[in-house]
C-alpha cells in the first residue's frame, strides 16, 4: 500500500512539472539594473526589487507592466548577505552584513524601505547577543523569524540561532536552535513548516570558506515546535543559495561551490510531502548571492555573481513558467 501511495505521489509530482516551459527565457528590458550580487530580489504590490549587495547602491524597481527598471532612493548604508522580506507594503532588510570580506559586521537594526514614499528608515534593534548576517529570514503573521546565520562576516561563528520578533509588541523570543548552523541560505515557509536547504558553514579561519556545504535539509514544524532533517539530501549542495515555496513544494536554485567555477544552474525542487526531488530546466545563466520570485505562474530571477567569489556581477533576468 505505501508504494502506491508513493507512486501516486510521484506521479502527481511530475504532472505538476509537467505544466512548466522546457527553458528559462532571459527577459529583455527596455533598460537595465546595476550589476550586483550578495543582493536581494523581492515582490512588493506587484513590483520587483533589487536591493542590497557589495558596495553601497540604490535600490531598483521593476515593472512588468512595463517592462522597465526604475532607480529609486540610494541605500542608507552598504549592506549585503541578506534575505529581504516583504511585510505591511514595506521592504525588511534584517539579518545583513556590512563592510569586507572576511570580517563583515552583522547590521544592529532593521532596515525598512517604503516604496510608497521611496524612502528608508530605521526599525527595530536586533538584541546584540543574537546578531549575525547572512541569515534566513521570513514571516508568518505578524511575527519575523531569523534562522541561523553567521556573526564574524565569511571568518568563523556560524550558528544555529533561531528567533522570533512580533511586530504587535516589540517582543523577541529565543525558539530551538536549527540542528545545524549555516549560513550563506534562504529560509522558506512552506504549509507551516520552515525549511532550510542550501548555505554552508563559511570558515576563511581555516581557509574552508566555499568548501563546508551542507546536503542536509532541515525544517521546523510550528505544530509541534520541533526540528526534523528531511530524509533525503539537497541533490547539488551550494552556498549562496535561494529558496521559495508554493504549494507543497520547496525550491532550491543558485550557488556556489567548490565542484565548478561557474555559479550553479540547477533548480531543484523538494516535494515536501514525500521527500522527493524533482528538476526544474536549468538557468540559462548560472548565479549566486541572489534572490528569486515567484509571481503570477512565473519564476523571476535576477543580478548575483556569474561565478563563485566575487563576480563577474550581473544585471540580466530570466523568467521560468511554473503553474
Amino acid at each position: 500500500m505505501k508504494y502506491f501511495l508513493s507512486l501516486a505521489l510521484l506521479l502527481i509530482s511530475l504532472s505538476v512539472f509537467s505544466q512548466s516551459t522546457d527553458h528559462w527565457t532571459t527577459v529583455e528590458t527596455t533598460n537595465y539594473p546595476l550589476p550586483r550580487h550578495e543582493n536581494s530580489f523581492v515582490e512588493c504590490n506587484g513590483k520587483f526589487y533589487l536591493l542590497g549587495g557589495r558596495g553601497t547602491k540604490p535600490i531598483e524597481e521593476y515593472n512588468p507592466k512595463t517592462n522597465t527598471w526604475k532607480t529609486m532612493a540610494m541605500a542608507p548604508m552598504e549592506f549585503h548577505h541578506f534575505q529581504a522580506i516583504t511585510f505591511k507594503n514595506e521592504i525588511y532588510v534584517i539579518g545583513a552584513l556590512t563592510g569586507a570580506y572576511p570580517h563583515e559586521t552583522p547590521i544592529p537594526n532593521f532596515l525598512i524601505f517604503n516604496p510608497k514614499t521611496n524612502t528608508w528608515r530605521e526599525g527595530p534593534e536586533i538584541p546584540e547577543e543574537r546578531r549575525r548576517g547572512s541569515a534566513g529570514v521570513f514571516t508568518r503573521g505578524n511575527k519575523i523569524y531569523l534562522v541561523c546565520g553567521i556573526v564574524d562576516g565569511h571568518y568563523a561563528d556560524f550558528v544555529p540561532w533561531f528567533d522570533e520578533y512580533d511586530t504587535k509588541t516589540g517582543e523577541w523570543s529565543v525558539l530551538p536552535d536549527a540542528p545545524r548552523p549555516r549560513d550563506h541560505f534562504g529560509a522558506v515557509l512552506v504549509e507551516d513548516k520552515v525549511y532550510a536547504a542550501g548555505g554552508r558553514t563559511s570558515h576563511a579561519e581555516i581557509g574552508e570558506v566555499l568548501d563546508l556545504v551542507i546536503p542536509e535539509v532541515d525544517f521546523y514544524d510550528f505544530k509541534t515546535n520541533s526540528w526534523s532533517t528531511v530524509a533525503t539530501a539537497l541533490p547539488t549542495p551550494r552556498g549562496g543559495s535561494s529558496s521559495i515555496g508554493k504549494g507543497p513544494y520547496l525550491l532550491v536554485m543558485n550557488g556556489e561551490s567548490t565542484v565548478q567555477e561557474a555559479s550553479h544552474s540547477e533548480v531543484e525542487v523538494l516535494d515536501t510531502r514525500n521527500g522527493t526531488w524533482s528538476r526544474l530546466p536549468d538557468l540559462n545563466q548560472g548565479r549566486h548571492g541572489s534572490g528569486v520570485i515567484y509571481y503570477k505562474g512565473k519564476l523571476y530571477v535576477a543580478a548575483g555573481s556569474a561565478k563563485r567569489g566575487g563576480g563577474p556581477e550581473l544585471n540580466t533576468m530570466e523568467v521560468l513558467d511554473w503553474k
